[in-house]
């Protein structure tokens, strides 16, 4: 170790594993794992595969996604310690363990590093599956999320009304077909938590359903529904983005992460709200049709919805003892 290298003190990876612990992922899953490198330099993140949602997610894209997504949480944290962060995804080649390992020996060459401006909205950002205010975005902040976005290698493209419109009939049409697997819906139900728990998604942060149905929110609560969301009346026209890549590899599925967190954390900043409407890409005929034609050969990974309105309720969190491992010596 030089001099200007210093190892990560147990505060320090403890708080890097709390941020990375505070990423979104499908049925609030956290299909993560951290652990220190041998150096106390860096620090590794694994796929818990035993936190998987096989049913709604087979190949694995949703649990690399919520991975990345972890990573980015990691980058920003770094950025508060005053690191500098080098990032190699897949180090042995894809498929294997560690997803990803960030190198943070060096020092911040700033002295406001990138991500450090986004470490208060880690714990700020909430998925809010309630109505959102008929506001638009921004075009200003539309350009600061499409370029966040860019940085990350993925394409946020925010839809116009017919797009909006294809893809909430998309998403309509892949949430009826959840609704009548059996498999996916006994899954989702696994996942609601009616009891405080480390995981999975409470009551509270169910949202609402749109009165007028306009808007497909995920019903979690099973078809017939054992636990109702209150009524309400959604936007009329929601303003969604998706995310996309040029291919389709599980290092695309941890960009999108890294670019969604990016994203999603850019929006908390400037007080805008989001959730993910998942249901048309878990479907893979669905997921095929939600990309635009015009725009060429290109694979959505995500559709995001964007607005202005209530933050949306926290859910619960694993405890970092139970997502990071030890640190062990060098040999």
């Amino acid at each position: 170790m030089t001099a200007t290298e210093t190892a990560l003190s147990t505060a320090d990876l403890q708080l890097l594993a709390e941020a990375g612990g505070l990423a979104p992922s499908l049925h609030n899953s956290q299909p993560w794992h951290f652990r220190a490198t041998p150096d106390l330099l860096g620090m590794e993140v694994h796929a818990d595969l035993t936190r998987a949602v096989p049913a709604a997610d087979p190949d694995g894209r949703a649990l690399h996604i919520s991975i990345g997504a972890a990573l980015f949480n990691l980058r920003v944290a770094a950025a508060h310690l005053g690191r500098e962060v080098a990032v190699r995804l897949f180090p042995a080649g894809e498929g294997t363990q560690p997803r990803a390992v960030l190198d943070l020996s060096a020092p911040a060459r700033t002295s406001r590093p990138f991500g450090a401006d986004l470490y208060p909205a880690l714990t700020q950002r909430h998925s809010s599956r309630h109505p959102f205010a008929n506001r638009d975005v921004p075009e200003a902040l539309v350009g600061d999320l499409i370029a966040a976005a860019r940085e990350e290698d993925v394409t946020l493209t925010l839809l116009e009304e017919h797009g909006v419109r294809r893809v909430l009939a998309l998403t309509s049409e892949a949430e009826a077909r959840i609704a009548a697997d059996v498999t996916r819906e006994a899954e989702t139900r696994r996942w609601l938590r009616l009891e405080p728990s480390c995981d999975g998604i409470p009551l509270a942060a169910l949202g609402s359903h749109d009165r007028d149905a306009r808007v497909p929110m995920r019903g979690f609560a099973g078809h017939p529904p054992r636990h109702t969301t209150p009524a309400a009346r959604f936007e009329a026209l929601p303003q969604l983005a998706t995310l996309t890549t040029h291919f389709d590899r599980q290092a695309d599925w941890l960009r999108t992460g890294q670019a969604m967190e990016r994203v999603w954390l850019l929006a908390t900043v400037h007080g805008l709200r989001a959730s993910v409407l998942h249901q048309a890409v878990e479907i893979p005929d669905t997921r095929w049709r939600l990309r635009d034609p015009v725009d060429g050969p290109a694979h959505v990974q995500l559709v995001l919805r964007l607005g202005y309105g209530p933050p949306g309720a926290a859910s619960p969190r694993r405890r970092v003892e139970d997502v990071l491992d030890p640190p062990t010596a060098a040999g």
